[in-house]
């Protein structure tokens, strides 16, 4: 598993590269000194896991992270326990504290094969390449919590890397599935790609005003705020009427 540890102490990713040794699936292509050198280094290797701290001059760890394309496994590795809620919100896989416990490193390097497991069969749910239809059930399964829900549910889907946010009701968990996969499964009747990163449900819009550039702006049901990029701002019109 291709990995980049990314700390802005020195001693720190040294230690933790040692401990990462004795673990034969883990291979640390390369290290980052803060978020800028790691967002590089990252689309560069594409890592299926990084080890990040939080707090690093110039952009935190959270910040890095929301200007990733390629969107890794995440173990966060931090002298402060506060942000612990945080980076479970943002899905991390786990989070260390400083001093680093080789047996709490273990743990969490055998939750990747947990999270690799479901992350097989939700690819295995897909398989099925037939269109799926707004009355059509689907599986979602976000660390322990897991739905089945139909997709007339869903009010949006917002890329995130390799991943997909999903949102319906008060959750947004992340599926390992491209925005441009779901695209081809999804009734165009129904669901409309927005713009890059976003997917809504037509049934979903409540509110519709002039935007930016000749685009639009729609609010959907769950008070989400999506722009309608001007280049389909006129398919947009046409599947509304008006």
């Amino acid at each position: 598993m291709r990995t980049i540890i990314i700390d802005d102490e020195r001693l720190a990713r040294a230690e933790l590269n040692k401990m990462l040794r004795s673990f034969p699936d883990i291979d640390v292509v390369d290290e980052a000194s803060n978020a800028e050198e790691a967002i590089e280094k990252i689309a560069s290797h594409q890592p299926e896991l990084i080890f990040l701290d939080i707090q690093m001059p110039g952009k935190t760890g959270f910040e890095m992270l929301t200007e990733l394309e390629w969107v890794p496994k995440v173990i966060f590795t931090t002298a402060f326990d506060e942000y612990a809620l945080k980076a479970f919100e943002v899905n991390a896989l786990d989070y260390l504290l400083k001093p680093i416990d080789q047996k709490r490193l273990e743990a969490a390097i055998k939750k990747i094969a947990t999270v690799d497991a479901r992350e097989h069969k939700q690819e295995e749910s897909y398989a099925n390449n037939e269109m799926l239809t707004e009355n059509s059930q689907v599986f979602v399964k976000d660390g322990d919590r897991c739905w089945f829900i139909k997709l007339n549910e869903v009010r949006l889907f917002e890329s995130v890397g390799n991943y997909a946010k999903v949102f319906f009701g008060l959750h947004k968990p992340l599926i390992l599935k491209s925005l441009n996969a779901l695209e081809e499964r999804l009734d165009p009747k129904t669901f409309f790609r927005a713009n890059r990163k976003h997917i809504i449900n037509l049934h979903m819009v409540e509110k519709i005003e002039p935007y930016f550039n000749n685009g639009l702006l729609v609010e959907l049901r769950g008070g989400e705020k999506i722009e309608i990029s001007r280049r389909q701002t006129v398919k947009f019109k046409e599947k509304m009427s008006f």
